[in-house]
C-alpha cells in the first residue's frame, strides 16, 4: 500500500477507450485487461471508482448537431454510459471484483440511485463504484461527471483514460510533430485550449486543486505505473506543486 501515491481515485472512461480494435461498441480485450489492471490495485487497498463515457455507442453531441433537440440527445447518451457500466461491472465480478453501479438517473432494475454516502461507504468496504448516466442532466458532459464525482466521494486523484500517452500541443495520430507535454497547471490547459477534458471540468479540479493523470488506457499496467508516481503520460495540477 506504501507503493502507492493515492489511495482513493477516480477512473474517467471514455466511450471510446472502451472500443479498442472495434469500430463500435465494445472490445472485450480492454474490458479483460482493465478488470486485470483494477483488481491488482484493489488487492493493494486502493479505492476505485469510475466514470463510463458513452461514445462507442451514441454522441448526444453528434446527434444534436444533425439535428436532434440537444437535451433528448444527451438523455440518450446517458443510457448509452449505463450500457458500458453494466459490461464493466459484468467483467470486474467474473474477475471476482465486488462491485457496484450507480446511476444519476434511476433504473432501480439495473443500478443503484447514486448517492454519495452510500458511494463512499461502498468504497470503504472494497467495492469498485461504477457512475453511470453522467450528472443526470443534459448539456453536461462525462469529463465534468468524473470532477464532480471525484470531488464528492473525496478523491485524491482523477485518472483520465485515453488512446493516447499523454496531452499534446497537437493531435499526434494527424500531426507527427506535435510535442507531448509532461506537466501542466491547469492555467495552461485552459490558456492553450488542450483537448484535457472540458473547461468546466478543468475548472472543478483547479478550484479544489484535484490533480488529473492523463494515460494511454491501451498499456498495460499504466494504471498502476501512474499511481506509484512514475513518469506515465501527462499529469494536470496547480503551480508549485
Amino acid at each position: 500500500m506504501e507503493e502507492y501515491r493515492f489511495q482513493r481515485v477516480l477512473l474517467k472512461l471514455s466511450g471510446e477507450a472502451l472500443l479498442g480494435d472495434t469500430s463500435y461498441g465494445i472490445d472485450p480485450n480492454v474490458l479483460e485487461s482493465l478488470a486485470k489492471q483494477i483488481g491488482r490495485l484493489e488487492d493493494s487497498g486502493i479505492e476505485i471508482a469510475i466514470v463510463v463515457g458513452g461514445g462507442n455507442i451514441f454522441r448526444g453531441l453528434a446527434a444534436s448537431a444533425a439535428g436532434m433537440d440537444r437535451a433528448q440527445a444527451d438523455y440518450m447518451g446517458m443510457l448509452a454510459t449505463v450500457m458500458n457500466a453494466l459490461a464493466l461491472q459484468d467483467t470486474l465480478e467474473r474477475h471476482g471484483i465486488f462491485t457496484r453501479v450507480m446511476s444519476a438517473i434511476e433504473m432501480q432494475a439495473v443500478a443503484e440511485p447514486y448517492i454519495r454516502r452510500r458511494a463512499i461507504r461502498h468504497m470503504e468496504k472494497g467495492r469498485v463504484v461504477i457512475f453511470a448516466a453522467g450528472t443526470g442532466n443534459p448539456y453536461f458532459t462525462t469529463d465534468t461527471t468524473a470532477a464532480l464525482r471525484a470531488l464528492e466521494v473525496s478523491a485524491s486523484c482523477l485518472m483520465k483514460a485515453t488512446k493516447v500517452d499523454g496531452v499534446y500541443d497537437a493531435d499526434p495520430v494527424t500531426n507527427p510533430d506535435a510535442v507531448k507535454f509532461d506537466e501542466l497547471t491547469y492555467l495552461d490547459v485552459l490558456n492553450r485550449g488542450l483537448k484535457v477534458m472540458d473547461n468546466t471540468a478543468i475548472s472543478l479540479c483547479m478550484d479544489n486543486d484535484l490533480p488529473i493523470i492523463v494515460f494511454n488506457v491501451d498499456t498495460e499496467g499504466n494504471i498502476e505505473r501512474a499511481l506509484k508516481g512514475e513518469r506515465v503520460g501527462t499529469i494536470v495540477r496547480g503551480d508549485g506543486r
